[in-house]
């Protein structure tokens, strides 16, 4: 790989939600003198293949206003008024309630959006390339630092010379691996069951938790009556159950979901996601970071991961405009030490508590789960404990990133 006669202010890796959101911020702050490439061979693809949703919290969706991707997908994105956690064995007719969490009345603002990232996605790419990206659909396949900047090699030969290079390649990022960062990581022999179902009876935007012994099993609010599943079972399980014809699924799951919301179909294809925990050692390198999934994967039990790559975005947006605002070098160590700095420690509590839960959680322990009942019972009794677990959910406690409180960088 030798010198390049392309330059760029930062190469971001992978198109991903995070990714994208990155692109968006850094070119509403800088544009239009500041350039942008974002590499992933999934820009190839009209329609993204992620049939995934999240939940938004305010201040991922104060992020999103900003940046004028939010006004896109609200008219799609469903507010969540109310979380109900119940804690049951398959084979119990009755699921008692033992918490659950509602809007604030006050304001009127919901707990959260669930948001399809197929629609996030889309929207997140227009505004990336309005506000000046340049979007390729070369992946990246490695780099080198040289002087003051990275020679990044795309597929097909190509390079791009760059101050900076985000990683945000996923999970199993491979430049991660190429920057020779390790992370700490253990599989959790668990699986993510994902899949859009229809019902008979309007959920009114009511998200349920079930805690059943072989995992979590949540009900997710998508528009109309329509809900999304995020069914955890043992990996080999899980299998067994994609692998199912549609109606031998759609019987497994009527006894998971119950018939408060009537008669149910299956209205997409049903995939497992392996589910792990991963912090990465270092979220820096020598002109180098990692973002999103990159640097660390949580459970998904409490809905986090995604606005915890949006944490990352909003933050590393921050250092890099504030250096190169100040015509600083914005993929020098002091720039890339505050954003590690700034979000490790967010990272690693919010993975251990995740960790923490599921394994409290996912047994058959009748003592443990005659302790964790009685927890929940008393959380429910205490309304500034419930308040307080509400407040670090929506990402709005400790130094926030400007994006995060809805202002401009």
């Amino acid at each position: 790989m030798g010198q390049s006669n392309e330059r760029s202010d930062v190469v971001i890796a992978g198109a991903g939600i995070a990714g994208l959101a990155l692109a968006a911020a850094l070119g509403h702050a800088l544009k239009p003198k500041f350039s942008i490439f974002v590499c992933d061979p999934a820009l190839g693809r009209d329609v993204p293949l992620d049939d995934r949703v999240s939940a938004i919290t305010k201040s991922a969706r104060l992020l999103l206003a900003t940046l004028g991707v939010w006004d896109r997908v609200e008219a799609r994105a469903q507010p969540v008024h109310e979380m109900k956690i119940t804690d049951s064995r398959l084979e119990d007719t009755v699921r008692p309630e033992f918490l659950n969490f509602e809007e604030d009345v006050s304001t009127g603002e919901p707990l959260a959006h669930m948001v399809e990232h197929r629609d996030l996605t889309i929207a997140l790419r227009d505004v990336a390339e309005s506000n000046g990206a340049r979007l390729l659909s070369s992946g990246v396949e490695d780099y080198r630092v040289s002087d003051l900047e990275a020679i990044v090699g795309l597929a097909g030969g190509r390079s791009v010379a760059s101050p900076l290079l985000v990683a945000a390649d996923g999970a199993r990022s491979k430049l991660r691996s190429i920057a020779g960062i390790s992370s700490v990581a253990s599989a959790y022999g668990q699986s993510g069951i994902v899949a859009t179902i229809g019902h008979e009876r309007d959920h009114e935007g009511v998200a349920v938790q079930h805690f059943l012994p072989a995992g979590p099993f949540a009900i997710l609010p998508l528009t109309g009556r329509r809900s999304s599943i995020v069914w955890t079972e043992s990996t080999a399980e899980a299998n067994r159950i994609v692998a199912l014809a549609p109606e031998e699924f759609q019987k497994e799951l009527s006894g998971r979901f119950g018939k408060k919301l009537g008669t149910i179909e299956l209205l997409s294809p049903v995939r497992a996601y392996p589910l792990s925990r991963a912090t990465a050692r270092n979220f820096v390198g020598d002109r180098f970071a990692l973002l999103g999934d990159a640097a660390h994967v949580i459970h998904p039990l409490a809905g986090q991961g995604l606005n915890l790559g949006l944490r990352d975005v909003a933050a590393l947006a921050e250092c890099i405009a504030d250096a190169a605002r100040l015509g600083l070098d914005h993929g020098g160590p002091d720039v890339l030490k505050r954003y590690e700095r700034w979000r490790r420690s967010d990272t690693v509590a919010m993975g251990s508590v995740t960790d923490n839960l599921n394994r409290l959680f996912s047994n058959r322990s009748d003592t443990l789960r005659l302790v964790r009942d009685v927890g929940l019972g008393v959380v429910a009794r205490m309304p500034a404990v419930k308040n307080y677990f509400s407040y670090e959910a929506a990402g709005v406690s400790g130094e926030v990133p400007r994006l995060l409180r809805g202002e401009v960088l």
